[in-house]
């Protein structure tokens, strides 16, 4: 049985490793150099799966907790087998999903609306935008949508391409600032997820500003039915248009695992 795997560290050219024996895809495991998350395939199966959904990494893992007969009765070495099986479980990778997802996104828009606001009443009475005309041309919009110059009245309010720049400005730093320092923003924290690139957990700042500048594309998806969010229901690693342009995926925080000691 021959195997293979994909490289993902290949960005250009032919990412497919192989053939190789079991062992050693076993041995690239103890490496490294295949990860849990690193799609692999061997001859007689249908579709390339991650090395953590195959049989072979269940045995792989089982062989590296294994505890032999003589040490059963001995404390220490089953709380360490214990301790080994839960980390192995910990340390797999959770991707995050579209509903999770958008109930974070969802949680950084409350956020920022609440900032927007402020602004708004901010400049509003330091007189740098017009609050009444705004207003008056927001619920004439709102009456009467239909209207050929519903929208551009808004847009073109005394003071409103101020505001407008200004709350968009703030909107970079805030998905910028909290993605680079904290690897989430605070509404993903609010759901234990974190942004990771190419498998680290740690983002650089030209890569926060990339992938910043990438969902405003999948934003513009939204004409489209939305298709560069959808993509999230079916990529594998659960990565929305501007995560594939980033190269950058969401997954869930792992806990420490642990074993509670008996009293």
């Amino acid at each position: 049985m021959t195997w293979y795997y994909i490289d993902e560290t290949i960005t250009d050219g032919e990412r497919r490793k192989g053939p190789y024996t079991i062992a050693e895809i076993k041995d690239f495991v103890k490496s490294g150099e295949v990860k849990k998350e690193t799609l692999v395939w061997h001859s007689g199966m249908e579709n390339w799966v991650h090395w953590e959904e195959t049989e072979e990494s269940k045995e792989l893992a089982a062989e590296t907790v294994e505890i032999s007969a003589n040490d059963l009765n001995d404390e220490e070495q089953i709380k360490a087998a214990l301790e080994a099986i839960l980390a192995e479980h910990a340390s797999q990778k959770r991707y995050a999903g579209f509903f999770i997802r958008g109930a974070a996104y969802f949680a950084d828009n409350f956020i920022l609306s609440a900032v927007g606001i402020i602004v708004y009443l901010i400049l509003g009475a330091l007189q740098f935008v017009d609050t009444n005309a705004i207003n008056e041309a927001i619920t004439a919009y709102v009456n009467d949508p239909s209207t050929a110059d519903a929208m551009s009245n808004v847009i073109n309010a005394p003071g409103m391409t101020l505001f407008l720049s200004i709350w968009g400005l703030l909107q970079a730093i805030y998905f910028i600032v909290f993605t680079t320092l904290w690897s989430a923003t605070p509404g993903k924290l609010l759901f234990n997820l974190h942004v990771e690139s190419n498998g680290e957990a740690k983002i650089n700042w030209v890569t926060s500003a990339l992938r910043y500048v990438a969902s405003l594309f999948t934003q513009l998806t939204l004409m489209f039915y939305g298709i560069g969010y959808l993509i999230v229901m079916i990529d594998p690693k659960r990565r929305a248009l501007h995560d594939w342009i980033a190269k950058t995926s969401v997954v869930y925080q792992r806990r420490p695992a642990t074993v509670s000691k008996k009293k």
